[in-house]
């Protein structure tokens, strides 16, 4: 059963109901879809928005929105390339290449060719799974992680060649996700470990270290930490765990300061009780709304409590949407555009779009 959110303001007045329409069911995989990413470049100006899927059936499928009907169609099927499950997929901000990480340890690079997609580049060094990757907001740097208990950073030379500049070691197992800070060269991971860390070159010889920690000691994660997302002002991230919670963090500013100061990230707010099972995906959109997707097949969305009393700022659930996949929802992500839409992907094989309308 779904629970649309109706907000009653202080005299009583309802205000208005939010529900999330979902607009299209997606077929054509034939495994589990672990993870999706709209294209950046998409969504305005006329220009039909686009995003990538990637599979346990070791393919990528590309999606494009038919402008007149508003509905996707599959444009094409990046395969034989990897050899194992396809876990993560990212494009680049000016939404031209697409990363893929796999189960096979390797990073694919592909380039859109006159409507055709070519693997351009492979990026081998992990031992084993690479399980994300992630382009920072320039393009000019890619970060995969992997089983392998590693980080890597690879700059981006011309003729898409790409170097290996450094090789973060800090987790004490599997890392589940990087992230790139939205404006700033900061780059984060979460792990098995239950820790988040925070990684920043604090020099000009690629010298990249773990300036900070974020684990049990302040308010951290008690088990696996999933995934991480940013709000669009880049002062605000959400983390999920397979704690059953979904923790806010906060800065006042991501800048590597002169003389290797940093600005630490504190825990805000911990939000428990919404969901029953391991949350895999949270991601915030422009708008300040951030979903949660997890296994007890559902969706959350969560804003901000402006009535929140001292101590916020607070987070309050906006909407449940139960029974959103039939099977576990491994990956949310808001689209870019003028009118923001959410895209969910499942262990069901499927991947939905959704409407968010009051």
């Amino acid at each position: 059963m779904d629970y649309p959110k109706t907000c009653i303001s202080r005299e009583g007045r309802r205000l208005v109901t939010m529900e999330l329409k979902e607009i299209q069911r997606l077929e054509g995989h034939t495994d589990r879809v672990w993870s999706l990413d709209w294209n950046p470049a998409t969504g305005h100006a006329g220009i039909p928005l686009v995003f990538a899927s990637c599979s346990g059936d070791k393919t990528v499928r590309i999606w494009e929105q038919n402008l007149s009907s508003g509905l996707w169609a599959c444009k094409a099927v990046l395969e034989e390339t990897h050899t194992r499950t396809v876990r993560s997929c990212a494009w680049s901000p000016s939404g031209k290449l697409l990363a893929t990480g796999s189960f096979d340890a390797t990073t694919a690079i592909w380039e859109n060719v006159g409507g055709d997609f070519e693997c351009v580049s492979t990026l081998e060094g992990h031992e084993n799974e690479v399980k994300s990757v992630c382009w920072n907001a320039s393009g000019t740097l890619l970060a995969t992680c992997s089983r392998d208990k590693s980080v890597w950073i690879w700059e981006v030379l011309p003729g898409n060649e790409f170097e290996c500049v450094s090789v973060l070691q800090g987790h004490a197992q599997d890392v589940k996700m990087v992230k790139w800070h939205p404006t700033e060269d900061i780059l984060f991971s979460c792990s098995y470990d239950n820790n988040i860390k925070v990684w920043a070159d604090e020099g000009d010889s690629d010298d990249w270290q773990c300036v900070q920690t974020l684990g049990v000691p302040n308010n951290g994660h008690t088990s696996t930490v999933w995934a991480l997302s940013f709000s669009a002002s880049g002062d605000r991230m959400v983390s999920c765990s397979d704690d059953l919670t979904v923790k806010v963090w906060g800065t006042e500013n991501t800048e590597i300061q002169s003389g290797g100061g940093f600005a630490p990230w504190k825990h805000l707010c911990t939000l428990t009780g919404y969901h029953d099972r391991t949350i895999f995906s949270v991601h915030w959109s422009r708008e300040g709304i951030f979903a949660s997707g997890a296994a007890d097949d559902a969706i959350r969305l969560f804003v901000d409590d402006n009535e929140s009393q001292v101590g916020g700022p607070l987070y309050k659930l906006l909407l449940k949407k139960e029974k959103a996949h039939d099977m576990d929802v491994n990956f949310v992500q808001w689209s870019p555009g003028e009118k923001p839409l959410l895209a969910s992907a499942s262990d069901d094989g499927t991947i939905k779009v959704w409407e968010l309308i009051s």
